[in-house]
């Protein structure tokens, strides 16, 4: 069984309000999860190495979304950045 260990030590939110930084946090590791259980996804980020750092383009964010949701758009761009 193949093993992804993702560590994030910074997480930049850049115009949240600080009260939702853990509700953001939370559906982006929700979302994580999710991508990461496919294992297509797992193959393709290990097909890479070890990578010290995956930036993430712009996260589209709906006006008015929940911060849980805003977590889980960055984690979706994530997939993408990885080829998911």
């Amino acid at each position: 069984m193949k093993h992804v260990v993702v560590h994030i030590d910074r997480l930049v939110l850049k115009g949240f309000r600080p009260e939702d930084r853990h509700a953001i946090a939370a559906g982006l590791q929700q979302e994580l999860a999710r991508v990461f259980a496919d294992g297509e996804a797992v193959s393709l980020l290990q097909a890479r190495g070890d990578m010290s750092r995956l930036r993430v383009s712009g996260v589209p964010v709906e006006p008015a979304a929940k911060p849980q949701r805003v977590g889980q758009s960055a984690a979706q761009g994530i997939g993408k950045e990885i080829g998911k």
